[in-house]
């Protein structure tokens, strides 16, 4: 596969494994059978996500070790062990697709599966931060863009970074985090639209911390060559 093949892919494959990471969040109201079949697609995206960015991975260790590059690689490591995690446990604990293998599940299984898939959302939110300056330069770069409409984006993303961090305690995230909570739950009245926007919104707001420590990290380094 050539490199430009490559440029085209990365973006669809990082969009389609962040919709999928969304849908995996909303368990209860997908089913248990769509929710085995967006893993399995998760998990191949994952590999193909992972075999585009070989390159990168071959030149982990190389060059100088500056802060960025540590921070980054500490958000790789966290994000490949969550997934580890949900991928094992996910077949552990599967009632359908995975039925066949006979593994009995167990309360570990479980504790571990949405132990590792809320610590995975958090730590896939973070590292989807690192790529928020490609966004914001696309944005820059459209000169037809005036500067009320730049504003406008601003005011936007602000709305939803402070609507991701009330979703975060409405949706009571950390009780998960941290095994406080070990069940599901859900709203009398819950659509699907709704909750999807909610959990996009604490992925946005952590994206976006993680794009501000990036910057910062950026700053120092550059001050500090």
């Amino acid at each position: 596969m050539n490199s430009k093949t490559k440029l085209k892919l990365k973006p669809i494959i990082d969009i389609l494994m962040t919709f999928a990471l969304l849908l995996l969040m909303s368990y209860e109201l997908l089913g248990s059978t769509a929710h085995e079949v967006v893993g399995v697609a998760m998990f191949v995206l994952f590999v193909v996500h992972h075999a585009l960015n070989i390159n990168w991975a071959k030149h982990l260790t190389k060059g100088r070790q500056t802060p960025i590059r540590i921070f980054q690689n500490i958000l790789v490591l966290l994000v490949l062990i969550s997934f580890v995690g949900t991928i094992v446990s996910g077949v552990i604990v599967s009632r359908h697709l995975f039925a066949f293998l006979n593994i009995k599940s167990t309360y570990e299984a479980n504790r571990i599966h949405m132990l590792s898939a809320y610590w995975g959302f958090i730590f896939m939110s973070l590292h989807l931060g690192l790529h928020f300056n490609m966004i914001l330069l696309m944005i820059k770069k459209k000169k037809q863009l005036s500067p009320k409409v730049k504003t406008a984006f601003k005011i936007i993303f602000i709305l939803i970074f402070a609507y991701g961090i009330y979703a975060f305690f409405k949706r009571d995230i950390a009780s998960y985090l941290f095994l406080k909570n070990q069940f599901f739950l859900l709203g009398d009245n819950e659509h699907l639209l709704l909750y999807l926007f909610d959990y996009m919104s604490i992925m946005f707001s952590f994206a976006t911390l993680s794009h501000f420590v990036f910057s910062i990290l950026k700053s120092n380094t550059k001050s500090g060559s």
